[in-house]
């Protein structure tokens, strides 16, 4: 028995002749069918990991089913597997997702601040503070099982370092402020504190406000106000009618 071939949303679609598909080696599908095909796997795609997320962050992975998040998401059980091939593979791609919507809030949260310890505070704040993160330490602790997850992880980790670094090389440049690592070792190092926080936050109970405090600790200064120069005074001559300083001149 052959298989039915399926559009964009996983759906079966009919076969057409041979001869009505291509013609003279170019495809018969309208250039703008072919984008509005794409432009909808990709809303649903969108609409498939909202729903996930929010599903997962509530319930967890083991207490979420696919079917709840079909459900939830206006969509058929197929069309998950179809996309994500497993409710798996779903979970990492959610919480790579948020993970990266979490440290673009974070950048906006800190770009606000005038001087380095508010800087520091709107980043640990912003980040411990969004529920996204746990989920993030929640997929990474599930690729150690699969192997096949991995490259999603590592290509979300990558991209934070390298976001990381240029937004904080732009913040050290815009406010002239000095700091003790290069850009790219900060940014490792400040998601590498995160998620380790994280994790033993969230085992073991640690408000949000405990987590944001035990990572400024962790972190140090993350950059240093350059100080103020005295100005310098200029020596005051009282001069008299010849010219020349008078004795009285200080």
């Amino acid at each position: 028995m052959s298989t039915a071939r399926r559009n964009a949303d996983g759906m079966p679609r009919r076969e057409q002749p041979e001869g009505s598909r291509l013609r003279a080696g170019v495809s018969s599908t309208p250039r703008h069918s072919a984008r509005a095909t794409r432009a909808a796997g990709q809303s649903m795609r969108s609409r498939l990991l909202d729903a996930a997320s929010a599903l997962f962050k509530a319930r967890g992975l083991n207490g979420t089913s696919i079917t709840a998040i079909a459900n939830a998401s206006d969509a058929f059980p197929s069309q998950i597997t179809y996309y994500f091939r497993s409710k798996e593979a779903l979970f990492v791609e959610a919480a790579c997702r948020d993970i990266l919507h979490i440290a673009e809030r974070a950048e906006k949260a800190a770009a606000r601040a005038r001087m380095p310890k508010a800087y520091a505070r709107a980043l640990t704040d912003s980040v411990t503070g969004a529920d996204g993160l746990a989920l993030f330490v929640e997929a990474l602790i599930l690729t150690r099982q699969r192997p096949d997850l991995v490259p999603e992880i590592a290509r979300t980790i990558e991209r934070l370092h390298v976001e990381g670094a240029r937004a904080y090389a732009r913040e050290m440049t815009r406010h002239r402020w000095r700091t003790h690592h290069a850009p790219d070792v900060a940014a490792r190092r400040f998601w590498t504190i995160a998620l380790g926080i994280a994790l033993e936050g969230h085992a073991t109970g640690r408000s949000t406000a405990a987590m944001s405090q035990a990572m400024r600790e962790a972190l140090g200064e993350l950059a240093e106000a350059p100080s103020a120069e005295p100005a310098v005074a200029s020596t005051l001559h009282l001069v008299a009618g010849s010219g020349r300083p008078s004795k009285d001149a200080t």
